[in-house]
């Protein structure tokens, strides 16, 4: 059997070349970083320009956005100040509306007023001190009487009548003549006139009771004001009976 010898462990070598290994791995090493070098020197003197360029561009990309961001500010301030401008415009439309049909409505009021005051003064305009015009009653579903009195004067025309009126109701209770008077037919003691206070013409309503077994014949109507004191009466059966109101008793 052939035995084969193991290789050795140390290899002599030359002393000179192992300097030679040494210094070829050094100069390989300085050429590799010279390269490194030239090739950065030569990228960084041909990305210079396009590296300036790119730098000049962003700065006006961002001036622009920045323009922009000032015109988008703008124009939303804008949309802002329209939307509230349009928003008070719509405001003033419904108020100028809303005047309008009060307006239409007092000059119709007013209109209305003028027709009954020259039904009242009538054709030939004779001037009249404080009157009462008409005295209505009509019945309500509370079994209360609803009345309303109409109130004239065109003697002093521009002055203004100011009192207070009160109402009384005759006629025949249990079979003997009764008459209501102001607190009676409001069923409270004390209670207070009714005041008016009117150019020409005035209409007061309001409500009075009249007690079961009461049969009512006249009204009599109180009148105490700068004017002096009025008193006129009326036929019960011409003011709830829709009659010539004024066919009244004057005292």
């Amino acid at each position: 059997m052939v035995r084969i010898a193991p290789p050795p462990r140390y290899v002599a070598v030359p002393a000179g070349a192992s300097r030679r290994w040494r210094g070829g791995r050094v100069l390989l090493a300085v050429v590799w970083l010279a390269s490194v070098l030239v090739a950065w020197f030569v990228a960084e003197r041909q990305a210079a320009p396009a590296l300036a360029e790119t730098r000049a561009a962003l700065a006006e990309l961002r001036r622009e956005s920045a323009a922009q961001r000032r015109e988008l500010e703008r124009l939303r301030q804008r949309e802002t100040l329209l939307a509230r401008s349009d928003e008070i415009s719509r405001r003033a439309n419904r108020d100028v509306q809303r005047q309008l049909t009060e307006r239409d409505a007092e000059i119709a009021h007013l209109r209305e007023n003028l027709a009954f005051y020259e039904r009242l003064v009538g054709a030939s305009g004779e001037r009249r001190p404080l009157t009462v015009h008409t005295a209505q009653f009509r019945r309500e579903a509370g079994g209360t009487w609803r009345y309303q009195v109409t109130l004239t004067q065109s003697l002093n025309r521009g002055a203004i009548s100011e009192g207070a009126l009160r109402l009384a109701v005759e006629g025949v209770r249990d079979g003997r003549l009764a008459t209501l008077g102001w607190d009676e037919l409001h069923q409270r003691r004390g209670a207070p006139a009714q005041r008016y206070a009117f150019r020409y013409f005035q209409q007061l309503e309001g409500s009075v009771m009249l007690p079961a077994g009461f049969t009512p014949q006249r009204v009599r109507v109180s009148l105490s004001g700068d004017g002096g004191p009025v008193e006129q009466t009326f036929a019960w059966a011409d003011t709830a009976g829709g009659g010539d109101a004024r066919r009244a008793t004057f005292h």
